[in-house]
């Protein structure tokens, strides 16, 4: 039976709980006005082949079909060009983009300051240990002010919601954004592009589904992954619209365990760091 001395104990656990619920919680969707502006035709053309380059030498394709990152690898030069490319990004008008450019610039910044991220505190075991966000109850990198555009700063949430889930509203953008964790959708080997991002998201939503981190059926039960909860307003508000959306993507053996399932009966996730293993 709990003594009196183990109910003080957990008191303040009880007290903090519903503030580390909200420390815990994805952010809401809320659009960012500064950020709507874009060209009507191309006034420039941002140079992703940099990212491109970091991408095809760095992220190995894994026989479990998870792609990880060799960051122990990285080497000096690949660093510094990583970070030219960061600043580069940093350097344009966003608004002298068109919309499809946008889409490919946000998503690559992304991705390129999680990887830094990662290689400033490297060696890690999870990106959510990399508490660098303000707040008493932050967790991991995500709240941080890590970059300046046109004379406003911006952190990776910043991007993630206020700017890409609010003003695109596409599901498949969290098969696009990677936070460096064997439970997230693959970074992809390749930069982002005006012309490629529609296959892209394509394939990224193609991938996870069909992998058992993003659905899988056990005895009728369906297990997907927790982005499908923390997000699931993205994903139809429910649990049959995110199994109608998973059902989109499928492929045939999948769709066929989903014909009778309606609802979600558990969910997952892995934050260890996408790493490769040491040798």
């Amino acid at each position: 039976m709990p003594t009196f001395r183990d109910a003080r104990l957990l008191l303040p656990w009880l007290l903090l709980w519903p503030f580390l619920q909200t420390a815990l919680a994805a952010p809401e969707a809320q659009r960012w006005e500064a950020w709507l502006p874009a060209a009507q035709t191309p006034a420039i053309t941002p140079d992703h082949r940099p990212w491109d380059r970091f991408l095809r030498h760095w992220v190995k394709s894994a026989a479990d079909g998870i792609n990880r990152v060799d960051y122990r690898a990285v080497t000096g030069e690949a660093r510094a060009r990583l970070e030219r490319y960061l600043r580069s990004l940093q350097a344009l008008q966003v608004s002298g983009l068109t919309r499809e450019q946008q889409l490919a610039y946000w998503i690559n910044l992304y991705n390129a300051a999680t990887v830094k991220v990662i290689l400033d505190h490297y060696p890690v075991a999870s990106i959510r240990d990399i508490d660098i966000s303000p707040g008493w109850f932050s967790d991991g990198p995500w709240g941080a002010k890590l970059l300046e555009i046109e004379g406003r700063r911006l952190g990776l949430d910043d991007i993630e919601h206020r700017i890409l889930r609010p003003i695109w509203k596409d599901p498949r953008l969290h098969y696009a954004l990677n936070c460096a964790s064997l439970g997230c959708p693959n970074l992809q080997p390749v930069a982002f592009t005006a012309t490629n991002a529609e296959a892209l998201l394509d394939k990224g939503a193609r991938d996870y589904i069909n992998h058992p981190r993003g659905a899988r059926v056990e005895r009728d039960r369906l297990i997907v992954s927790s982005i499908y909860q923390w997000f699931k307003a993205d994903f139809g508000g429910d649990d049959p619209g995110v199994v109608r959306h998973l059902r989109r993507y499928a492929a045939p053996p999948l769709q066929r365990q989903l014909q009778d399932i309606g609802e979600i009966a558990g969910y997952h996730y892995d934050w260890s760091l996408n790493d490769v293993p040491a040798p």
